[in-house]
């Protein structure tokens, strides 16, 4: 198996320190109407990313962008492979990627991350297994959301999983302070009962038709006066 078929995206690379990677949105619709009614708020939203770090995401291999609606951001990858088997070295078994974001809201509304699509492509040999997992929270907070997503061999094809929070278990953005929010993604993969020495497996944040990888959609609403 030959990771030649994984489908590769040139991204703009980050500059050094912070990159600003969205600018002026339009009015927001509707599709991130919250249970009590509100939509996404009327004025802009942007995005800084304030680091990232990670074997899955080089410098240069990742990108983040806003929907012009305001009720989802997408983070894309060029390089997220974790493989065991001919060619692949000790570490490779697991990548991860931890993305630190400032989000800039308009005055008056919180956020939160209600669900987060994920895409990849995986190869797995009969008997070998991988995992997705993805980790959210904001900076000084002790409330963490965590993910985890099986694979098994054999399997040789698109994957896709959905990450979802129920309205009341949502953890919010604290009003009026600004606080980074943090996801922390990671892929691995083993051999299990596979031949590392003849078969080769991966998973990787990637989609065999070049479409977003992952898609994070928000939930809105007013803070309290």
């Amino acid at each position: 198996m030959n990771t030649s078929r994984r489908p590769r995206r040139v991204l703009a690379a980050y500059g050094s320190g912070t990159a600003l990677l969205a600018t002026a949105l339009l009015a927001p619709g509707t599709a991130g109407a919250a249970p009590s009614g509100i939509t996404a708020p009327p004025g802009k939203i942007v995005i800084e990313v304030a680091t990232v770090n990670g074997s899955g995401c080089p410098a240069g291999t990742a990108a983040v962008a806003v929907a012009p609606d305001n009720t989802a951001f997408t983070v894309t990858y060029s390089d997220y492979l974790a493989q065991v088997g001919p060619g692949a070295k000790p570490t490779d078994f697991r990548k991860n990627c931890q993305l630190s974001l400032i989000v800039h809201v308009p005055h008056g509304f919180t956020y939160a991350v209600a669900s987060a699509d994920y895409r990849g492509y995986a190869h797995l040999e009969k008997g070998a297994n991988a995992m997705q997992k993805a980790s959210y929270y904001f900076q000084g907070s002790s409330d963490t959301a965590a993910r985890t997503h099986a694979f098994r061999g054999p399997f040789d094809n698109n994957w896709q999983v959905t990450d979802e929070t129920e309205w009341g278990q949502l953890v919010w953005a604290p009003c009026g302070v600004k606080r980074n929010f943090n996801i922390n993604t990671e892929l691995r993969v083993g051999a299990g009962t596979s031949d590392p020495k003849k078969t080769h497996s991966f998973i990787a944040m990637d989609s065999t038709d070049g479409d977003i990888k992952t898609v994070y959609n928000l939930a809105w609403k007013e803070c309290r006066k």
